[in-house]
């Protein structure tokens, strides 16, 4: 499982910089994998309110949103976003971020579909302040709040701590060391505990797609889904997507992956093959069955939306049975 820092300050080694790395040191230590964004660093252009991703659902600006952090949100089972405070609400690094999110939220409300992550998928907030005002966090809190809606994430809580000003203040804290440990703890371990499927075909373009979306959407509280391909595709089928898209499921910014990265940070339970097991390799340690599906890529649209049903049965025979 993945936990996706947001690293919001603009200083690399400061206050900000020093919890979020608590946060993540935990998260490895509990067994999940980790990736942190040093959202200062990014390429991220400001949005322009232009409402493209309204009509479209994707933003037109081609920056590093695009290309990594939108699908980056679509893969991590949590996101963790951590920010000193700057005039009682986030930095400007992290809020250009939040504002790009717009597209996300576009698809939720206005084309009205589902990442299939958003029923697990967990937000939490990391935050401090120099001053020790009682509405310090209000502003912060709020935007958080609608920002992890906005990218199919729960609010799950939030640490945050006021009179941090100098360098150091935060490592000096007495509590923080056990407060973080707790709220890591607390937020992760019921996810490192669901069952490891692995759905794979050749190309991870169509039919494994189409399982794993529907098994995280219908049973993401328990199973971690993985999926991978032996010759992965460059992308995903567009008329797959198309009819996931009729059954509210959002297939945007999945990106097909090989079995070993799928499976590079975990050991699945159970392996599915759609229909091409010989050319899926073996796995060790796992189970694995073939569902033995003819492959629609190609064909017409109606053949496309037989074996999204068909796999969708087979995904509730699954969660029923496990």
């Amino acid at each position: 499982m993945l936990v996706l820092g947001l690293m919001g300050s603009p200083r690399k080694n400061g206050n900000t910089n020093y919890l979020l790395s608590l946060f993540m040191k935990e998260a490895d230590r509990l067994g999940a994998q980790t990736e942190v964004i040093m959202v200062a660093d990014q390429d991220i252009v400001p949005c322009m309110g232009c409402a493209s991703c309204g009509k479209k659902g994707f933003c037109v600006i081609k920056d590093t949103m695009s290309s990594d952090i939108y699908p980056l949100f679509r893969k991590a089972d949590v996101i963790v976003a951590s920010t000193p405070i700057f005039f009682y609400n986030a930095t400007a690094q992290l809020k250009a971020l939040i504002d790009r999110s717009q597209a996300l939220w576009s698809r939720k409300y206005i084309l009205q579909v589902s990442d299939p992550g958003c029923k697990f998928r967990r937000g939490f907030l990391l935050s401090l302040g120099a001053t020790k005002g009682k509405n310090l966090f209000d502003g912060l809190r709020l935007t958080t709040k609608y920002f992890f809606d906005a990218a199919g994430a729960s609010f799950d809580g939030m640490l945050t701590y006021r009179h941090i000003e100098k360098p150091g203040d935060m490592e000096k804290h007495p509590s923080v060391l056990k407060e973080v440990k707790e709220a890591a703890g607390n937020l992760l371990k019921p996810l490192l505990a669901r069952k490891k499927v692995l759905f794979a075909c050749k190309e991870n373009a169509c039919r494994s797609q189409i399982a794993a979306a529907f098994a995280q959407y219908m049973a993401g509280d328990k199973f971690e889904v993985l999926c991978g391909g032996s010759e992965p595709a460059d992308k995903i089928n567009s008329v797959m997507a198309e009819v996931m898209a009729e059954k509210g499921i959002d297939m945007a910014f999945r990106i097909p992956k090989s079995i070993d990265d799928a499976i590079a940070y975990v050991k699945p339970d159970h392996i599915i093959t759609m229909g091409c097991e010989e050319k899926c390799p073996a796995v060790s340690g796992a189970g694995k069955e073939d569902w033995a599906l003819a492959d629609p890529a190609g064909e017409s649209i109606s053949f496309m939306r037989k074996i999204r049903d068909e796999i969708e049965t087979r995904v509730m025979k699954l969660i029923d049975e496990s």
